[in-house]
């Protein structure tokens, strides 16, 4: 936190979002956006993230317009560095427009897996899948094979809102999103050397 009760947060962002800036007084990630830098894989990621924007609107409603969050990392130690094509933007953000989410769970999600709520639901889960004969828990949400699995998928899915669950504060594991970037929450822009 800064004296003025702020959170800084760093997010590297592709150097044409300085036009958009400088253009617009804000950033906002827009499809485009992310099909650009996920390419043939896009359409998967955009799933993915449009389920993480519906759950994260209801914790910390967006602003009309924005499609989707900015990613940030919450220590200068673990961010991104600037790239030939991209700057890191340092930020102070007031802490009610942050949505903070552990990067560990997220992995889960772009795998399609359950996310247990500890130790013990893991095995629990675990040992119902195999109970039931299922070796293959990724197939439980894939396009492919979901229609096969309704329960499963159904329970895969809601284990997912584990993702705003912090059960472990590091800067390795947790990470935070913003809705966009307006010029009032820039405090430094970095580029790459």
């Amino acid at each position: 936190m800064s004296e003025a009760n702020k959170v800084r947060l760093w997010t590297r962002q592709d150097i044409k979002s300085l036009e958009a800036l400088k253009a617009h007084g804000v950033i906002r990630i827009e499809r485009a956006h992310l099909e650009e830098k996920f390419d043939v894989i896009a359409d998967y990621i955009i799933k993915l993230y449009k389920w993480f924007v519906n759950a994260a609107n209801q914790r910390n409603p967006k602003p009309e317009g924005v499609e989707f969050p900015v990613w940030c990392s919450i220590s200068e130690e673990n961010m991104l560095r600037p790239t030939e094509d991209s700057v890191v933007y340092v930020l102070e953000v007031d802490p009610s427009e942050i949505i903070y989410f552990d990067g560990v769970k997220w992995d889960h999600v772009l795998n399609h897996l359950y996310i247990p709520k500890d130790k013990a639901d893991e095995e629990a889960y675990k040992k119902d899948m195999a109970s039931r004969g299922h070796t293959n828990l990724f197939a439980f949400v894939d396009e492919a094979t979901a229609h096969f699995y309704p329960r499963e998928r159904k329970q895969v899915m809601d284990s997912w809102v584990r993702v705003f669950d912090i059960d472990e504060w590091n800067i390795f594991r947790v990470q935070a999103n913003l809705w966009e970037i307006r010029e009032d929450m820039i405090v430094d822009i970095l580029y790459a050397e």
